[in-house]
């Protein structure tokens, strides 16, 4: 046997071996709202966040993690159930498990029921009652917190209240001179922290879920870290326009933007504001990893951290003009790639891999890693093999959808369907990552590619997810 092949099977049956003495690891559940990959650990250079590329250092990062649904009360639900999305289950943001999937247990009920304490503080299930037998005690949010600080927010607040309707919202940007807990999230870091004081003292292993609400709209953060950014070095995506050949079903009004004060209803919005909008995205970001900082930190000082295992999710990702499109809500890219970071004690140590991954994998990641039975209803695969050899093979595709469109990571392409219930198709796109990582030129009707485009095709319906049957008709009296 080659003695570099032997050192490397030893390196992983160590790793396996290390990680299966943690028989009841606790568990730090890390989820952010709308972030996309970028982290200065994701190779964006620019990007202040210097605690998430910390953490990285200890975990294993995954470049090409995706999301199941681009919207977060679907994508969270998929997510913690385990379960695929379909046309008739995990449509929108309003989603409930309890509604979509009654008969499912989701990954907090799961650990509840094997021993652990489980607590849910910030944004976890988008509804913070939403499979509440599964949480230890009630989800906590902060409450009573104001959205805006700054004077002239208020007062924009306050003018708007006269509009009816979900326009009404205040600014959608915000640069306050406060410090971090004038926000929610730095109020969901605070308690994070003196929960994991208390747990520290019960002894039983925990399943703690922080789930962070910044860079969601409005982008409001302290002004520190609008600072750390130059605004005048702020451009424009260079696709600021809709990819070519792409059908008119896959592009949206970015309604979610529209509703803040500044906002056209319609139409392109100003270069300048666009500017503004991306600088606001990038401080949120910055804050956020400030507050992931401070629970991290805390982890440490209480001698918590070779016991616990650490998650960093995003529920999906976000647009920042790309293809015109602001907020996510689309099958392209921007909105499907998210950030993942799996910390295991003995077992990462800052490697990354390019393998694909989707995040109903986490439920059995987790499963496997405390030792826990895996439920029979689970979609996902078990990342754990990834932990221990990250550059093997892996599975060929990603797979996630939005309202109408189902669409299909592999590789090389990304592919995707809109159509309708009956089955009527209303557009196709086909986009090379080897030439075409920005998604700029939709080549579907390229005569050389339709060998490819119904491959394609075929295994995005074998696999997506397959709707819930027909609800009964209650019998006649």
């Amino acid at each position: 046997m080659p003695r570099t092949f032997l050192i490397c099977l030893l390196l992983v049956v160590s790793k396996i071996s290390v990680a299966a003495e943690l028989t009841a690891p606790n568990v730090l559940f890390i989820a952010v709202d709308d972030l996309r990959p970028m982290l200065h650990c994701y190779g964006e250079e620019h990007m202040v966040t210097p605690n998430i590329d910390k953490l990285a250092n200890s975990s294993t990062l995954f470049e090409r993690a995706y999301c199941m649904v681009p919207t977060c009360g679907a994508s969270r639900a998929s997510m913690m159930s385990g379960v695929r999305p379909a046309y008739n289950r995990f449509v929108n943001y309003l989603t409930r498990v309890s509604e979509d999937s009654p008969d499912t247990k989701t990954i907090n009920t799961h650990f509840k029921q094997n021993g652990y304490t489980t607590l849910s503080n910030g944004k976890i299930f988008h509804h913070p009652d939403d499979q509440a037998h599964g949480w230890s005690k009630p989800a906590w949010r902060p409450k009573g917190v104001p959205t805006y600080r700054h004077p002239e927010s208020l007062r924009i607040v306050e003018e708007r209240k006269k509009i009816k309707g979900r326009r009404n919202r205040g600014p959608a940007y915000e640069s306050a001179d406060v410090d971090d807990e004038a926000y929610a999230d730095g109020l969901v870091a605070k308690k994070t922290i003196n929960d994991l004081r208390r747990l520290k003292t019960e002894g039983r292993p925990f399943f703690l879920a922080c789930g962070f609400f910044k860079p969601h709209l409005p982008f409001v953060a302290p002004k520190k870290y609008w600072d750390l950014y130059d605004f005048e070095k702020i451009q424009l995506p260079e696709t600021y326009h809709v990819p070519e050949n792409a059908p008119a079903v896959s592009i949206h009004n970015s309604g979610e933007l529209r509703a803040y004060a500044g906002i056209p209803a319609k139409g392109p919005v100003g270069d300048l504001t666009a500017r503004k909008l991306i600088h606001g995205y990038y401080a949120c970001v910055s804050y956020t990893d400030a507050q992931i900082g401070r629970v991290l930190e805390e982890l440490e000082r209480l001698e918590l951290a070779d016991e616990t295992i650490v998650v960093l999710w995003s529920d999906h990702g976000w647009n920042l003009g790309e293809h015109t499109l602001w907020c996510k809500h689309s099958c392209y890219e921007t909105s499907m790639h998210i950030p993942l970071l799996i910390r295991v004690p003995g077992v990462t140590d800052g490697d990354r891999t390019d393998a694909l991954v989707e995040s109903i994998d986490l439920y059995p990641t987790l499963a496997e890693l405390a030792n826990l039975e895996r439920p029979k209803h689970l979609a996902g695969r078990s990342l754990v093999p990834l932990l221990t050899e990250p550059q093997q093979t892996w599975k060929p595709f990603a797979i996630g959808r939005y309202r109408q469109g189902d669409t299909l990571r592999t590789v090389d392409y990304r592919y995707s369907e809109y159509t309708q219930p009956n089955g009527k198709t209303l557009g196709r796109m086909l986009y090379d990552h080897r030439t075409d990582p920005e998604e700029d030129k939709n080549i579907v009707d390229v005569n050389a590619l339709s060998a490819e485009v119904e491959r394609l095709g075929a295994l995005l319906n074998k696999e997506k997810g397959k709707p819930n049957p027909p609800k009964k008709k209650p019998a006649a009296k």
